[in-house]
């Protein structure tokens, strides 16, 4: 038989039961298809060591937030997880786990989808399975010797889960460097190929950079206020340790090896770009931009707060010069991990809702397809589109939607949660 609903929600991470929540408080009957478990890819593709970017008071999702005792903390992997899980008991969200969907499309009336438990009839579907699907892997990777041993960041788990061995890691966003600090605490040779990143102080005037961000109105920034935004990398910060800054400098200071950006491989001869001085100059004004923007903003609310303390000049190593080739068996690099990214992948939605790239063409989530929604990515609508602390906003505005057409219903349908 084939199963039907008024909406499916395809994903059960935390935007997933973002929707479901504002879905419920407004009477509509839904469903949650979920591949794996709640919050998987925060199980099944994340490392051990992983702390959560963001202070615990920002764990936030509709109708739920922290109330533990470290606000000021940061959460590992499993507390996260456990955020998310008690956040499906508490609104008693209809999940079905364990049901992937190969296909959507739409027929008269809503749309069909194929999963692994069969057909399933829907009016509404709310694509919800995150940004982070594929992951990226360069071209370039295939020209590295059989002999190395190469992961992408999701896949990694911990330092001893890679071949005895220097370690490659390309990629500086948030994972790379989280990644890096991993390998170094187990003692292991590391070398960091560096691309675009952005700095961010952990904290500035006594507060948190995320705290600042919020205070100051840029996680409410749109792409029409900030079309620039689009191209640039998340903010580099990271909660290990309690929270510190990031500065690449200081790996290098600590032993790892800095290099540009990979270029090629032959043989086992990497080729490398001359940028690594210009890249970290690039995160250090990152840093300069974000702390006028904050004393601009004191400046202009008065908001009482103390003045930054101007850090004490540390004796650090400098970066050395820049390498353009290195061999990688002279150098022992037996493991590489590519902390290079995600990609969308939305092949199994057969619907005109993708442009050329393969990306949704929406507003604010709602697309040119009656009834086929997307929830969860960066800059749906603002900058927190896709954070725990901000999904909630987008999906109160598509269960909204969903309400508003609930007239459009194919006859004979089933009304079931």
């Amino acid at each position: 038989m084939t199963a039907s609903y008024e909406t499916v929600i395809v994903g059960g991470g935390h935007a997933g039961l973002a929707q479901s929540y504002h879905l419920g408080r407004l009477g509509r009957p839904h469903v949650i298809l979920e591949r794996g478990r709640v919050a998987e890819r925060w199980r099944s593709e994340r490392w051990d060591s992983l702390m959560f970017q963001f202070p615990n008071w920002s764990l936030r999702l509709p109708g739920h937030e922290y109330r533990g005792s470290r606000p000021d903390g940061y959460a590992t992997r499993d507390e996260v997880i456990a955020f998310i899980e008690r956040y499906r008991e508490l609104i008693d969200a209809p999940v079905r786990t364990g049901v992937r969907v190969a296909r959507v499309h739409p027929v008269d009336g809503g749309f069909r989808l194929e999963t692994t438990e069969g057909l399933v009839e829907a009016v509404n579907v709310v694509v919800a399975t995150g940004p982070y699907q594929e992951p990226i892997l360069p071209g370039v990777r295939h020209a590295f010797p059989a002999g190395v041993v190469q992961m992408h960041s999701s896949g990694y788990r911990n330092p001893a889960q890679l071949p005895a061995g220097a370690v490659l890691v390309v990629g500086s966003g948030a994972s790379g460097c989280q990644i890096v600090e991993d390998l170094l605490a187990a003692g292991r040779t590391v070398y960091f190929a560096v691309g675009r990143h952005r700095r961010y102080p952990r904290r500035y005037r006594g507060r948190d950079m995320f705290w600042w961000m919020e205070r100051i109105g840029a996680l409410d920034q749109t792409l029409e206020e900030r079309p620039e935004a689009r191209e640039r990398p998340n903010p580099l910060v990271t909660g290990v340790g309690g929270g510190h800054d990031i500065d690449l400098r200081d790996y290098a200071a600590a032993g790892v090896t800095l290099l540009g950006h990979l270029l090629d491989v032959t043989g086992s001869r990497l080729h490398l770009a001359d940028d690594l001085e210009a890249q970290l100059a690039a995160g250090d004004e990152n840093v300069a931009v974000f702390t006028r923007t904050v004393d601009a903003y004191v400046a202009r609310s008065g908001l009482p707060t103390p003045a930054e303390t101007p850090a004490v000049a540390l004796p650090r190593a400098a970066p050395p010069a820049s390498i353009r080739a290195l061999d990688l068996a002279s150098a022992g690099i037996t493991s590489l991990v590519w902390a290079t990214g995600f990609r969308r992948d939305f092949g199994w939605i057969d619907a005109p809702v993708l442009d050329g790239q393969g990306e949704p063409i929406h507003c604010r989530g709602v697309t040119g397809c009656a009834g086929l929604y997307f929830l969860g990515l960066p800059w749906l609508h603002k900058l927190k589109s896709s954070v725990l602390c901000g999904v909630g906003d987008d999906a109160a505005h598509l269960a909204d939607h969903i309400a508003a057409g609930a007239t459009r219903t194919r006859p004979g349908l089933i009304r079931r949660a």
